[in-house]
């Protein structure tokens, strides 16, 4: 069974960051370990969301307990999210290049996959962590990445080019030469998509946009495209990450859910049905 090893946030009561996405990956048959950089009551676009930072000597604790028991050695991913300090990204980079030297025994990989998820900040809002923490992840963890899955607003931080459209989000992507999966990209027809890019190819994959989309699509399509990565196809894994994302966000506002029915629809992640079309960006 494959093993994820996820350095993101606990929210209690919303289904966004490390939480969502294990949650996210089980139905793929692949096995969360969490440790959190946050134990929040809810997502802070609620209001305060209580509880706090967890301080980065148990963060780092944490983590030794998942090496001492032979986990890094299984891990198949680690995908990394929400850091609330430079401490913490730079215990995570440590992390990552422990699990690529650590001994694979009986891991369902040959190696683990790096998922970078630079939470930095969005359109909305801008930059929502400490200007240290996106030093940080800029420095440590972007390199460290064999993919990336930023939104638009932290891609057109990363690259320093805009990145709002598909064309300007894949010369982005391709200037910093980094294969990733790019959230929250305009589409013509007032659509909204990801855009995979890569050296050997782009391509857009769009669904119809559906305004005030609960908290923690982000994490989701992060956690469905990683669990896709794992099976070897990055396009496949990709619009399956367009589809569950569409998917969700329709039925929580057909059911007027305040977040993503992640365990209501856990049957049908590994096949969503969403309408979401394919077109090539290049």
């Amino acid at each position: 069974m494959p093993l994820a090893l996820i350095l993101s946030s606990y929210v209690a009561g919303s289904r966004v960051g490390g939480m969502a996405q294990a949650l996210a990956l089980e139905p793929f048959g692949v096995d969360p370990v969490l440790a959190p950089t946050v134990l929040f009551g809810r997502h802070p676009g609620w209001g305060p969301p209580g509880g706090g930072a967890v301080e980065a000597a148990t963060f780092e604790g944490m983590l030794q307990g998942i090496e001492a028991n032979g986990l890094y050695g299984l891990a198949d991913l680690v995908v990394t999210g929400y850091f609330a300090s430079a401490a913490q990204v730079e215990i995570a980079a440590h992390a990552i290049d422990a699990v690529r030297a650590a001994p694979r025994g009986n891991a369902a990989t040959p190696g683990p996959l790096v998922v970078v998820d630079p939470i930095m900040g969005d359109d909305h809002g801008g930059l929502y962590v400490k200007p240290e923490v996106a030093e940080a992840i800029e420095r440590l963890l972007v390199p460290r990445a064999d993919w990336l899955t930023p939104n638009t607003w932290e891609l057109a931080r990363l690259s320093g080019r805009p990145a709002g459209e598909a064309a300007e989000a894949l010369a982005a992507a391709r200037a910093m030469s980094r294969p990733m999966l790019v959230t929250s990209v305009s589409a013509p027809d007032g659509r909204i998509g990801l855009l995979l890019a890569d050296a050997a190819e782009a391509v857009l994959f769009s669904h119809a946009r559906i305004e005030h989309a609960p908290h923690g699509t982000g994490d989701l399509v992060a956690a469905v495209f990683a669990a896709g990565l794992v099976e070897g196809d990055a396009p496949a894994a990709a619009e399956r990450a367009a589809r569950a994302a569409a998917m969700m966000v329709e039925a929580a506002h057909a059911w007027g859910a305040p977040e993503l029915p992640i365990v209501a629809l856990s049957g049908r992640l590994t096949r969503p049905d969403a309408d979401v079309s394919r077109t090539r960006a290049d």
